[in-house]
């Protein structure tokens, strides 16, 4: 509450000025295979980790996050929550896009909010919260060269 009063006495747009459609997201898309299937003929569960987690890749480079140069430079981004629920099944074959947009950003670490659709219909919806590490594992203050606009629910850089 308290940046929010100082970021409007800076004249700067806050979480409630800037409208939810304006802030980044990402697409990517992915289309099921049948290995994924479990028993009963729709995706297993446990595989909507792994399209959030490429999900998640392909949004860190969109944004110009080096991930591979963050693990050289010792840091690194790790998953530290995922609420998931899902909605409905997909199937073999079924056009998946996934998208991701930052909902919080703190000084060490966020929360990102993932869907995965089929077309208009969403098959899951998950709530990921991330945090940056030092070279230990230890969560620590993102460093100036990685603390990106896009990791940023306002994505300022990003607005018109």
């Amino acid at each position: 509450m308290e940046a929010c009063i100082a970021e409007k006495r800076r004249g700067l747009p806050t979480r409630a000025s800037v409208p939810y459609n304006r802030r980044m997201e990402h697409k990517c898309e992915i289309r099921v295979r049948s290995y994924e299937c479990d028993g009963y003929g729709h995706v297993n569960n446990a595989v909507y980790l792994n399209y959030l987690e490429y999900a998640r890749g392909e949004f860190l480079k969109a944004i110009g996050f080096d991930y591979p140069r963050a693990i050289a430079s010792g840091y690194g981004l790790y998953v530290a929550r995922i609420e998931l629920d899902y909605k409905t099944p997909a199937f073999p074959g079924d056009e998946l896009s996934i998208l991701s947009k930052p909902v919080k950003k703190g000084a060490v670490s966020g929360i990102l909010d993932q869907r995965v659709l089929r077309g208009e219909t969403i098959i899951a919806e998950a709530k990921v919260t991330w945090a940056f590490v030092n070279g230990s594992g230890q969560p620590t203050r993102i460093p100036a060269d990685w603390n990106l606009s896009g990791l940023d629910p306002l994505g300022l850089t990003m607005l018109p």
